[in-house]
């Protein structure tokens, strides 16, 4: 079974994605268009991409004292992607889009993710210039999300600093207006910064004529000081090359400096930077045309209203999350595809019968023996199920944006709520399914003779970056689960029992139906009692668990959802979900009671324990 059949049957067969067509923004496509679509993304990251994921992985990105070099390949798949016209294919047509639903372009990114998530594909670009759509002003929209549309210019999000990771509150990059008159710049209001930018994905490189930062930075006060917390925080566009009013360069470089490459475990085909805002390596011509003195910062442009930028990059930092959670999935099912070829052609061992193991024989191939197949089904359930999870939340981006106002709230409030679990979950699991592939490969496996050792380095990422585990955690049981009165959890809890009463129609689901009936009814229990009467931080110790629980309860639906609509389907793919499903139910599914034991009795042994007692 081949990816490309997976995601047909995802598509087709379980989501029903055609059915889009009925609505006028996606009146022109059809089962034909969905497959040109996956045809040209399949063969570009065939020929574009896998060919060459080993490669970046040791030719990794330097920087030559003048500007970051990257292999050709790399240069010509970034070409590519960007000729397919990938970058901007669920926009509208006005601004050269496809108005392609959004539940296909998640689908045709998996090939590339699969291929080569190294190499990368647009993700960061996408997601900028879909916040520009949505936050930025008209000519923000035609001088710099246009062109990132059209891969002339690339996109970045600088939000991390080195002193405050992933706590946002207290970024230090400071942003002043630039002169009097700063409101008056045909692009936005101007401004200069000066501060560092930590983790910054593709900060740095010549793979497109410029790069558009969008920087979080705070405005200080009439007194020169930083307002605390959040609420302070402004969002900016600060391109690496200045841009006119028309869109071309002028020839200007803005004071964006490469303080320095991260050289990382995994992911070495994409550049990861330290970058500095204002230093004055590059001072800027000033608004009335002279040169400002060294310092004075970079030029930025404010997206929204000030002390709105983290509602504003929240757009793409959501958008990121799923793109993560797709790419974590995507790992995992390299090293399952990968794994199951090396299963089925290595002889090793023999099957013990009756008489024991007879040495005459000849040994058999490693996909014979039960555990093997155990880790092969485990890889399995999690890549394949999380892929299907990550469909299903595109295909409520859809429902977000083209559904009557009722269907699309309940889809917004789906979202709220699966967000964290398909960003964590795959990040998660999907790095075991590689873990396990290793192991199925044996001592070839820990070498760099075969793929499956890079596809576990590769994931080891995401679990950390848009947003940690514990943050995504935090973020599902502070905030997700408790919004709108816990109406989120409630439409969950709906869509997860109607799952339920129908595989109940179905004898050999009732088992599976009853447990997961089960699983939802001990979240339920754990979220009231986690919060009842609890501080929040005694709500919050245990929020890992809570996830991991979470995360479980929504694949074993994902599956159960999936198995019991095949029906009589006796084909071999259906054979292998219906074993799949069976298999996260029976190895999987019943974890969840040891993590929401802890989360119920809000168990304080982490929490309490005194730093010196390590």
């Amino acid at each position: 079974m081949s990816l490309r059949s997976t995601v047909d049957f995802l598509l087709h067969d379980w989501l029903k994605v055609e059915n889009l067509q009925s609505r006028e923004r996606f009146a022109d496509h059809s089962r034909e268009t969905i497959d040109a679509v996956l045809d040209t993304c399949e063969r570009i990251a065939r020929e574009k991409f896998a060919p060459f994921n080993r490669l970046v992985d040791t030719q990794e990105p330097h920087f030559d004292g003048e500007k970051v070099i990257l292999p050709q390949a790399t240069h010509d798949a970034y070409k590519a992607y960007a000729e397919s016209g990938m970058l901007s294919a669920a926009q509208d047509y006005e601004v050269g889009g496809m108005q392609l639903p959004y539940t296909v372009e998640a689908a045709a990114n998996a090939f590339f993710s699969m291929a080569s998530v190294s190499i990368g594909s647009g993700m960061l670009t996408s997601g900028n210039a879909n916040l520009l759509m949505v936050h930025g002003t008209e000519l923000q929209k035609k001088v710099f999300a246009a062109q990132e549309f059209s891969g002339r210019f690339s996109g970045t999000m600088c939000l991390s600093e080195p002193q405050a990771g992933s706590s946002l509150s207290d970024v230090t990059t400071r942003a002043t207006p630039d002169g009097a008159d700063f409101e008056s710049d045909l692009l936005g209001p101007r401004y200069r910064l000066k501060g560092n930018k930590m983790w910054i994905s593709s900060g740095e490189h010549e793979l497109s004529e410029n790069i558009i930062h969008l920087v979080l930075a705070k405005i200080p006060d009439a007194q020169g000081q930083l307002v605390p917390g959040v609420k302070g925080i402004s969002l900016f566009i600060v391109p690496k090359k200045m841009v006119g009013p028309d869109g071309q360069l002028t020839g200007e470089r803005n004071d964006v400096a490469l303080a320095g490459l991260n050289h990382k475990c995994g992911w070495r085909g994409t550049t990861n930077t330290l970058l500095n805002f204002g230093e004055g390596k590059y001072p800027v011509l000033s608004t009335s045309g002279g040169l400002d003195g060294a310092g004075s910062g970079a030029v930025g442009y404010l997206v929204g209203q000030a002390g709105d930028g983290l509602r504003c990059m929240f757009h793409m930092m959501n958008e990121a999350r799923i793109g993560v959670g797709l790419a974590a999935t995507m790992l995992g099912m390299a090293g399952f595809y990968a794994s199951l070829e090396y299963a089925k052609n290595r002889p090793q061992g023999r099957l013990t019968g009756a008489a024991g193991k007879d040495a005459s024989q000849p040994q058999v191939r490693i996909i014979e023996h039960a555990d093997v197949k155990r880790m092969l089904l485990a890889q399995k359930a999690y890549s394949e199920g999380a892929l299907a999870l990550a469909l299903y939340c595109a295909r409520l981006v859809d429902e977000q944006h083209t559904g009557n106002a009722q269907d699309a709230d309940v889809a917004r409030l789906l979202l709220e709520v699966l967000t964290p679990i398909v960003k964590s979950f795959p990040s998660e699991w999907c790095l075991e399914a590689n873990s396990l592939a290793i192991q199925v490969h044996g001592g070839y496996g820990y070498t760099r003779d075969f793929p499956v050792e890079q596809y576990w380095r590769d994931n080891r990422l995401n679990m950390i970056h848009e947003g940690t585990h514990g943050i995504q955690a935090m973020d599902l049981l502070g905030r997700k689960v408790l919004m709108e009165k816990g109406r989120g959890l409630q439409l969950l809890g709906e869509r997860i029992l109607a799952t339920v009463a129908q595989a109940e129609h179905h004898a050999e689901w009732t088992a599976e139906a009853h447990a997961l009936r089960e699983a939802l009814a001990q979240i339920g229990q754990a979220t009231q009692m986690a919060w009842n009467g609890a501080t929040p931080a005694q709500a919050l110790a245990n929020a890992v668990p809570y996830l991991q629980a979470f995360g479980h309860t929504v694949i074993a639906w994902i599956w159960l959802d999936v198995a019991a609509g095949l029906g009589s389907d006796a084909s071999a793919s259906a054979q292998g979900r219906r074993a799949a499903c069976r298999y996260f139910f029976r190895y999987d599914l019943p974890k969840i009671g040891a993590w929401l034991n802890v989360v119920k009795s809000r168990d304080a042994t982490c929490a309490d324990l005194p730093e010196e007692a390590f």
